[in-house]
């Protein structure tokens, strides 16, 4: 026997405690038990704990009981323990979660007192861990047993007189046998409870401990050579669940954590059910199992019939006196062989694998019968016979009906192999499960009927009378007696309860079909068939039958008895595996079974568990004959049963909810609205909002295929919730993609119902509940605007109304959100999916430029159909649509709406105070649409100051954006720009950063900024830092990436800058460079960094955090300047002429060898050279063409106009020079070379950098010019200060200027 495990002692211990602490009757039968076994009374504190253990155990008494018990144990820690205190010790550790104690503890009972332990206090933890070491025990008495019994003549006795015929010699040798057997099992579970102490200890493999027999040598019974530990386990039949181990499923698991003890894994807190226990899905279908699982589905095994002993052996003081002759003439008649009938129940049985049966008395096994013995099984452990009525008692043992009844009878109220104390005299019914399976084995392999003939003529030739079988339920025959065909229908129902053909009980069923189609289920027919044992028949049959006619007429009968009859639902219910099974049947193809799984009402933790979704949605989808169901079609409970499961609290799993959004499941659901049962009307309503939530774009089929009268007839008749769940479908079904298709919609349902669709809507209104109100106002608000709005409509402002109260009440914050949300959706724009496009819109209406970057919150842009404006029919209608229902909402009491909206913005719920700004920004833009009454004074009144509070200080750029469209439509009066006025300074600074990426703020820059005395006022700049690097020469370049700033210096260092609280805060600094550092360049991606020296080489930095490294580098003949950087190659200007082109691979050459090239720019492939000779070309890397955008002029007084700085940007070409001409900077078009504008600057310009909105110029003198890009302005000048020269410049995100100096120091400058 292989050595066990810690996590198999564990699993177990951890149940039984498990158990004990939830289970209040195990824990008081416990508690008892162990107090009797007290050898002197226990003192205060153990009377303490055992008082709070013995009644139930909430929060409270659980501490308290732990401190108890944890008292106790440590006070008689120290001194001698006993069975008591071992177990409180085991309780005190279980309830502190130390489950490794507390079984070590657990095990100190069998230490000390085994007799008690295995039989009153942990029976379970006995059977569980240590009967199978003890079976070769088990099988030593069993043999003794049988040695005693069959001592003297060897005489095979009757089946029964093993209990009423022995002599006294025997009974005393029995007493004996079992005296010795109890002392062998006591000092044998003493041993073995220590070795399993021993192995929780160590928690390694420890050799088991021998068996001790009596009349053993020393040597012992080595376990392993004893007995296979897998296989007695299983033919043990111990099962945690401590019922019946027919079709009990192996437990593997070795968790032994409370969550997974609380699901039913390795816990003991089922006890068998009283009624006969049903067939699994598993075994059903025949599906293939392990070996530890077939082992396990053994009845009884050969050691539980050797575990019993002649228990109370006192009163059995009887000899058999069966006589020999009579024995001889038994065996000769049963060596005549039956003829084998069809076999027509196709269920397996296992063999067992012990290879040592014991010795049986039924004759149908003597040698010759038959090729195959009787599976152990199906055996009586009491009579060694065939079962014929057995039953299936609480302690999970099966026995023959008329010996455990004898057995019971003269005194005996324990189990006779468990020994376990029986809770109740009375026996079970019959266990219908193990008696046909016996029948089907029989008819199998040749004990048919004819055999049974031949017994029982046998017996009668003999002079036995063998009790009669009384067929079983004799109350339900009775019941069914009626008059005419009352003989038909008593044979029909005691063949679906007795009969041992399966064929016969098929024809049974077609046979009451008939009875209860003919006689409409009087009431004479309807108890009879609802008793518990014929439901259990009908049950046994339907899970046994492969008859297709016989199955569906099996749950023809039975949906019509459930629905008639609630106590065969209960009936049904009390086996936990027939839910299972049904589904089983139901996923094999059994569709209309489906109306009997809605019928029992199963959980829909269960169903999801049972992944019954896409099954229900087969269902769904098939057809089906209507004509044979007249209680409930399977279509129907299939729908029934989805929405239950989609309704449930529990995740939907993600494959389900894929196969229900697809077309064909929402087609077959949409003619179920008119179906006339109503509760399947509501439960595909329910579907189809579901299925709208989870995909949108199923609308359209809804709305097409959908007949809404059905819906809107009855209306007015149904319950208030009904009411809402329809009014919710109606009201996510208007949220199509067109216009024209919501309003045709709209239109049906204003119009359908036999009554006023509007009126209901009202009615309704004025009574909802406060969180169903803005659904049922939204929908009553769209039908009333269907036409252009009248001066008054009650229905408008009834809704309005409603929508204000839910915005007004904080203590619903559910409702304020959705009326805000509501009043949103009313804009009448959506998309494909039913997501309101407000926000969407409103930011494209505010120029939202495509390069931008989305701001978070504002990614339904991506929504926006591409091909909305080209519709135009569509575009009129939504505009139309928009229109009337913003003019409705604000002139409701002269803009109340405004106000209310103005509250909310208030509001620190994000979700609520979005859903606000967009309603507020809507209704404020359209009011510059519509006539103005007074009401945009009434809107600024309430608004603008949380508009500009929204524009100056939120951080998400699209709530920045929705504000600056609100203000827009305030510029539109005088008294809005004098509000205005008062917040200029804030605006302005907010409207140049929403400028890169709405248009709308360019727009409004323009409009506000002619009213100022001076534009220079919108670009002031501050200077925020400067540091002094003169000890490094002077700063020849520098470039900026992200928050990162690097220069280079003339003593060949580069020092890498964080700008940080307006200080700049040097990082690293590197000089690897022997002279001037000439030039940077970053690639666009910024993972690296590139330079160029005056040594003749360039290299290559990765960056990394920041921090720069060289990994590259190049040595090239010339100095290099002005290097410009393409992933492939590097261009630089040289010492002489033309333009020097390295590729990275190697190669070099020479471009406009005949300029002395000054300045250079690299954009998309292009080349731009400037030249001392004032002209400027563009060369194509590609092919290396060249096109001259600005030729060269002649000498003037021997000084030549060069080209100091070039940069190209949004398709402008900017070149620099001196303003000898008059104008120091050009613009050129980069696409056709042509001038489109100049900068009139006097200054000698070296350098230039140019951000979004500004242009920097860097001089000679030390001046920085700042001219506006659009209005080509000056706005501003910098003074670097003292005698020195701009010598490179570097924006850094569009609002820092960093400027170098020939003196050596860095400058920030900053916008005000």
């Amino acid at each position: 026997m292989t050595a066990v495990t810690v996590g198999f002692i564990l699993r177990n211990a951890t149940a039984f405690l498990e158990e004990v602490l939830s289970n209040l009757d195990l824990r008081r039968s416990a508690l008892s038990a162990a107090r009797c076994r007290l050898s002197s009374p226990p003192d205060q504190g153990t009377l303490h704990a055992l008082s709070i253990l013995s009644e139930d155990l909430d929060a409270a008494s659980a501490s308290a009981a732990f401190t108890a018990a944890a008292f106790t144990s440590a006070a008689t820690g120290a001194g001698k323990s006993s069975v008591l205190t071992a177990l409180l010790r085991a309780i005190s550790l279980a309830l502190r979660r130390r489950h490794a104690e507390a079984a070590r503890s657990l095990l100190d009972l069998f230490a000390l007192d085994p007799a008690a332990a295995r039989s009153d206090i942990a029976p379970e933890v006995f059977e569980e861990l240590f009967l199978p070491h003890l079976l070769p025990a088990l099988q030593w008495f069993a043999e003794q047993r049988s040695r005693i019994l069959s001592a003297e003549e060897k005489r095979v006795p009757k089946a029964m007189a093993v209990l009423s015929r022995m002599s006294g010699g025997q009974a005393a040798e029995l007493r004996e046998l079992e005296s010795v057997y109890e002392e062998v099992m006591d000092e044998n579970t003493r041993v073995y409870a220590e070795y399993l102490k021993e192995v929780l200890r160590s928690r390694h493999d420890v050799r088991p401990p021998e068996l001790v027999l009596p009349g053993d040598t020393g040597a012992g019974v080595e376990h392993e050579e004893a007995v296979k530990d897998d296989t007695q386990r299983a033919e043990i039949g111990s099962t945690n669940g401590r019922f019946n181990p027919i079709w009990a499923e192996a437990d593997q698991s070795t968790d032994f954590s409370p969550g997974q003890i609380k699901k039913g894994k390795g816990s003991y807190d089922k006890f068998p059910s009283l009624f006969p226990e049903r067939v699994s899905p598993q075994l059903l279908f025949g599906q293939p199992s392990n070996e530890t699982t077939d082992t396990r589905r053994n009845v009884i095994s050969d050691s539980n019939r050797a575990f019993f002993s002649a228990a109370n052996s006192e009163n059995s003081s009887f000899e058999p006196e069966l006589d020999m002759e009579e024995a001889k003439r038994t065996n000769e008649l049963l060596l005549l062989k039956p003829k084998n009938q069809v076999h027509r129940l196709k269920i397996t049985s296992v063999e067992p694998k012990c290879s040592s049966d014991l010795p049986m008395l039924d004759p149908v096994r003597s040698p010759g019968f038959s090729k195959q013995a009787p599976p152990k099984d199906f055996v009586c452990p009491i009579t060694s016979h065939l079962f014929d009525d057995p039953v299936t008692l609480e302690t999970g043992q099966t026995y023959e009906r008329r010996a455990i009844q004898e057995w019971l009878q003269r005194g005996n109220l324990t189990c006779p192999i468990t020994r376990q104390k029986l809770q109740s005299a009375q026996l079970p019914k019959t266990n219908y499960v193990l008696k046909r399976l016996i029948a089907s084995w029989k008819e199998e392999n040749g004990y048919s009927s004819s055999a049974s003939s031949i017994t029982r003529s046998a017996q009668n030739s003999l002079g036995i009378n063998p009790p009669k079988r009384l067929p079983s339920p004799t109350s339900v025959i009775t019941q069914a007696s009626t008059d005419g065909a009352d003989g038909d229908l008593h044979l029909a129902i005691t063949n679906i309860c007795t009969s041992e053909v399966l064929s016969e009980a098929e024809a049974a069923v077609l046979q009451i079909e008939q009875f209860w189609r003919e006689a409409g289920a009087e009431a004479e027919i309807l108890p009879a068939l609802c008793n518990p044992d014929v439901v259990n028949g009908f049950v046994e049959i339907l899970f046994t039958s492969v008859d297709a006619q016989v199955l569906r007429t099996m749950i023809f009968l039975l949906c019509e008895m459930a629905s008639k009859d609630k106590h065969v639902i209960q009936t049904l219910n009390r086996a936990d595996s027939d839910v299972e099974c049904m589904v089983a049947l139901f996923k094999k193809g059994l569709v209309e079974i489906v109306s009997l799984i809605y019928l029992l009402r199963p959980s829909c933790e269960r169903l999801l568990e049972m992944n019954i979704i896409e099954d229900l949605i087969m269902a769904i989808k098939s057809r089906e004959d209507d004509s044979s169901y007249s209680c409930l079609k399977p279509k129907t409970a299939a729908i029934l049963l989805l929405q239950q499961v989609l309704a449930s609290e529990s995740k939907t799993p993600a494959a389900s909810v894929d196969v229900l959004i697809s077309e064909d499941v929402v087609e077959n659901v949409i003619p179920c609205l008119e179906a006339d049962v109503e509760e399947e009307r509501m439960a595909a309503i329910r579907i189809l909002v579901k299925c709208m939530e989870i995909d949108g774009n199923c609308r359209k089929l809804i709305s097409d295929k959908a007949k809404l009268e059905s819906i809107l007839e009855n209306f007015a008749t149904i319950n208030d919730m009904e009411r809402f769940e329809i009014v919710r479908f109606l009201f996510e079904l208007v949220k199509l993609e067109r216009r024209t298709f919501n309003e045709r919609l709209l239109q049906i349902i204003k119009d359908g119902g036999k009554f006023s669709t509007m009126h209901a809507l009202l009615v309704y209104l004025q009574s909802a509940l406060q969180d169903q109100s803005p659904v049922i106002a939204g929908l009553l608000l769209q039908l009333d605007i269907l036409v252009e709005p009248r001066k008054a409509s009650m229905y408008r402002e009834e809704a309005i109304d409603a929508l204000i109260s839910c915005l007004r009440n904080p203590d619903f914050h559910n409702s304020q959100l959705l009326a805000a949300e509501t009043i949103a959706a009313l804009q009448g724009r959506f998309t494909p999916s039913g997501k309101p496009l407000t926000r969407a819109f409103l930011l494209k209406r505010a120029g939202t430029k495509k390069r931008g970057r989305p701001s978070m919150g504002s990614d339904q842009i991506d929504y926006v159909p591409d091909d909305f404006e080209e519709n135009l029919i569509e575009d009129q209608a939504a505009h139309e649509w928009e229109r009337k229902m913003a003019f409705s909402l604000v002139n409701h009491e002269f803009g109340l709406l405004f106000e209310v909206l103005a509250e909310g913005l208030k509001s620190e719920q994000r979700e609520f105070f979005s859903a606000c700004l967009v309603s507020a920004s809507w209704l404020t833009y359209m009011l510059s649409t519509l006539p103005d009454t007074g009401l945009r004074g009434a809107s600024r009144v309430c608004l603008l100051k949380h508009f500009v509070s929204i524009l100056t200080s939120a951080k998400d750029s699209g709530d920045k954006a929705l504000a600056m469209l609100a203000i827009k439509s305030f510029m539109q009066d005088p008294e809005g720009l004098h509000d205005l006025s008062f917040h200029i300074k804030d605006i302005l600074k907010n409207l140049r950063e929403l400028k890169k990426n709405y248009f709308l703020a360019s727009e409004m820059l323009k409009h506000l900024s002619d009213g100022q005395e001076s534009n220079m006022e919108m670009w002031t700049h501050k200077e925020l830092a400067q540091v002094d690097c003169s000890a490094h020469g002077a700063v020849h370049s520098i470039v900026s990436f992200k928050n990162r700033i690097f220069s280079g210096h003339s003593d060949g260092a580069i020092k890498v800058w964080e700008c940080k609280e307006n200080l700049l805060h040097l990082i690293q600094e590197t000089k690897e460079h022997t002279k001037a550092v000439t030039s940077l360049a970053i690639l666009p991606s910024g993972k690296k960094l590139y330079s160029g020296s005056a040594d003749k080489s360039v290299r290559a930095w990765s960056l990394q955090h920041g921090q720069i490294k060289c990994i590259e580098s190049h040595e090239v003949k010339d100095q290099v300047h002005n290097l410009t950087i393409a992933n492939s190659m590097a261009c630089f200007i040289p010492q002489g002429a033309g333009v020097k082109v390295l590729s990275w691979n190697g190669g070099s050459k020479t471009l406009n060898s005949n300029k002395y090239v000054k300045c250079l720019a690299l954009v998309q492939g292009k080349l731009y050279c400037g030249c001392k000779d004032s002209s400027i070309q563009e060369i194509d890397l590609a092919t290396g063409t060249s096109c001259t955008i600005q030729t060269g002029s002649k000498k003037l007084l021997s000084k030549g106009n060069r080209i100091q700085a070039l940069q190209v940007q949004d398709g402008l070409l900017y070149s620099a020079s001196s303003p000898l001409d008059g104008s120091a900077v050009k613009i050129w078009n980069a696409s056709n070379y042509s001038q489109v504008g100049f900068l009139p600057s006097n200054l000698e310009v070296r350098c230039m950098s140019i951000s979004t909105e500004l242009i920097y110029l860097g001089s000679k003198t030390g001046l920085v010019e700042i001219w506006a890009k659009d209005k080509l302005a000056k706005v501003d000048t910098l003074q670097m200060g003292g005698n020195c020269r701009v010598q490179c410049l570097s924006v850094l995100s569009d609002e820092l200027l960093i400027v170098g100096t020939s003196d050596g120091r860095i400058q920030a400058w900053g916008l005000t």
